[in-house]
């Protein structure tokens, strides 16, 4: 048969299935439970730089109940939880100025305490609110990684309190994978933010007693996180995990102790967080007893420490074929010299982006992010980080897409019209590397109209 043949022969089948519909732009890929056929490590990069929602959902603290007691009508809603560090209420228009400013993941660090019921039974009202949020993220054509964050504490108590906090953590686990086990590769779980490491066991100042007893436990909560995702339902065996390091911390997560679970689907990046030196990225203008607040930042010195520790991040992890996110950097504004912030925040993005390490910028209301406007309260940070990453570009990728490539092996052809068929018909398994390069008509809709197009242009 004829390469016209094929193609009529093609076309005329998608056309003539009545089941066949079009997909609307709020039911594409992202949202539709596509995982693509990528590693993830190109998924980090296709990433570039991403910001936190911080100070948010993962609020928590008895007393916001008794406030609610007090002052409310006593009955406790994920908004008295969503606005108690000083939050206002998350909105869609919050979410797309993230989107707009060039940032391509959001962090949702949460609680899933709040209002928790017997048996960790979390909150469906808490549960639907992070689904509203996550939804918005990716409508905005965004990445989104949620993850149990200090969610007060409870996980500090592990070493004296192993199998209750085990039987907690995996019963929570269990229940978040299958919630949004139906979302495509655009949400990753990360397993917990930086609490996993413990000086009661091990003190880093000190000797090596215990050392290896609180990074065992370390690798053993982290291989139950992805234990339990990978034998839950949907896309859950596919999905792309976060592994935290211990404590999150450069050095520590370097070190031979810590290990990277066993994962059959072999989709894992691991997560630190860099807030270093701690005097200029941590204390705002009084001293502690580990640090002397610094008001300034950049010296000879400080760009140095910076390369070192991202090139131990990058031999210890990107070179051996393991993806790096740093789920958090920043620095308060409070006490410093505004150029320093700058220069760190931009300086700190780029050692990381260059080694292709994933920076996601912490953001707290009232911080660098601001949520009233719904743009960087910094414009000139805003200037830095788009010479950084080209926000012009889809997340940093500047790659030309060929059009009708729905396959992602970069030409079109008969194999891209086979495979665009077999997703409008609904065949299971099937993938589109690239749905954006199959809408022809540009009109944010995929369907037969985008197939005679590529068939014209085949021919």
């Amino acid at each position: 048969m004829k390469k016209s043949g094929i193609i009529s022969a093609v076309l005329s089948t998608v056309i003539s299935v009545q089941s066949v519909t079009c997909i609307k732009s709020e039911a594409l890929p992202k949202q539709n439970g596509t995982m693509r056929d990528i590693t993830t490590m190109e998924l980090v990069r296709d990433m570039g730089i991403g910001i936190n929602l911080g100070n948010t959902f993962e609020a928590c603290g008895d007393w916001i109940a008794d406030v609610d007691k007090q002052w409310g009508n006593g009955v406790l809603e994920p908004v008295d939880y969503e606005t108690a560090w000083g939050s206002p209420v998350i909105t869609r228009e919050m979410i797309q100025g993230m989107a707009d400013e060039g940032f391509g993941v959001v962090r949702v660090p949460v609680a899933w305490s709040n209002i928790m019921g017997e048996g960790y039974k979390i909150s469906e009202a808490y549960d639907e609110r992070i689904h509203e949020v996550v939804d918005w993220i990716i409508d905005a054509d965004m990445y989104c990684i949620i993850n149990i964050h200090w969610d007060n504490g409870w996980v500090n108590t592990f070493p004296d309190n192993k199998e209750e906090c085990m039987k907690r953590y995996e019963t929570m686990w269990t229940q978040i994978a299958d919630s949004f086990k139906d979302y495509g590769d655009y949400l990753m779980f990360e397993s917990q933010n930086e609490e996993l490491g413990w000086e009661s066991v091990w003190n880093p100042w000190g000797s090596t007693a215990g050392k290896a007893e609180s990074y065992g436990l370390v690798n053993e909560i982290n291989q139950k996180f992805v234990d339990v995702v990978r034998n839950s339902g949907g896309n859950n065996p596919e999905r792309h995990l976060l592994i935290s390091g211990y404590n999150t911390g450069f050095d520590r997560t370097c070190d031979p102790l810590f290990k990277m679970p066993q994962d059959p689907a072999n989709r894992m990046a691991v997560s630190v967080h860099y807030y270093t030196p701690a005097g200029f990225a941590i204390l705002e203008d009084e001293d502690a007893e580990w640090a002397k607040a610094r008001a300034t930042w950049g010296t000879d010195d400080d760009l140095r420490e910076l390369s070192e520790q991202m090139d131990m991040m990058k031999t210890g992890f990107i070179d051996k074929g393991i993806p790096v996110i740093i789920g958090e950097y920043g620095c308060p504004t409070k006490g410093k010299d505004p150029d320093s912030v700058r220069l760190f925040l931009s300086s700190v993005c780029r050692a990381a982006y260059e080694r292709q390490l994933c920076p996601v910028l912490w953001s707290t209301p009232g911080g660098h992010y601001d949520r009233d406007a719904c743009k960087l309260a910094d414009q000139k940070l805003k200037t830095l980080f788009n010479e950084i990453c080209d926000s012009s570009a889809k997340h940093g990728n500047t790659e030309e897409k060929v059009e009708g490539d729905v396959n992602g092996d970069g030409e079109f052809g008969i194999s891209d019209i086979v495979l665009l068929q077999k997703w409008l018909l609904a065949i299971p398994g099937t993938k589109l590397a690239d749905w954006k390069a199959g809408d022809l008509c540009k009109d944010d809709v995929l369907d037969a109209f985008d197939l005679c197009v590529m068939r014209e242009r085949l021919v």
